[in-house]
């Protein structure tokens, strides 16, 4: 049997009402999670670039890039393993302005993580990290053991290391 590894999706689509439904909709039929997704503008006007991060088999992923690409909306799609991306999440922590007064540790803690205040009142401070999953995991378990009031993490955002070479086709189409 295959093993399951990480694949990092990137799905490049027109900007229609609906997509995000069809396209969960593929991983929902062969019961697969999602990891997270995020949607944005892409480097080309008027296209839109899915990232999504899911855990399966290779074999069961080109299944799954044949359904994306079945979609009416969907211009191209491509999946890469951890080592053809590089990728980072982000994160924010709202936790108690009593800590950065009362607790000398918490602005160690700032600083040896690479994250930083981006908000301060009376009553808290939202602190933003930046990273790989393992090192925001790290940071919660930290922050976790001085109480976070709130805490939130992005979808991946990813680039290959290699070359797309969806922006040439699409130019290609556009000068036609």
């Amino acid at each position: 049997m295959e093993n399951k590894q990480t694949y990092t999706i990137s799905i490049y689509t027109e900007n229609n009402i609906g997509v995000l439904n069809r396209i969960s909709a593929i991983f929902q039929r062969r019961h697969i999670n999602v990891e997270s997704v995020n949607i944005s503008k892409s480097e080309i006007k008027s296209v839109s670039r899915f990232t999504v991060l899911i855990k399966t088999t290779e074999d069961q992923m080109k299944k799954i890039i044949g359904q994306i690409e079945k979609q009416v909306e969907v211009i191209k799609a491509y999946y890469h393993t951890e080592d053809e991306t590089i990728y980072q999440e982000s994160c924010l922590f709202k936790l108690s302005a009593k800590l950065l007064i009362d607790n000398d540790e918490i602005q160690k803690i700032i600083n040896n993580s690479k994250s930083r205040v981006i908000n301060i009142n009376r009553d808290f401070f939202v602190l933003e990290k930046s990273g790989n999953k393992e090192e925001i995991e790290e940071l919660y378990h930290t922050l976790d053991k001085h109480g976070i009031m709130q805490f939130i993490r992005s979808g991946r955002i990813a680039i290959t290391k290699d070359e797309l070479p969806v922006s040439e086709m699409i130019k290609s189409f556009q000068n036609k």
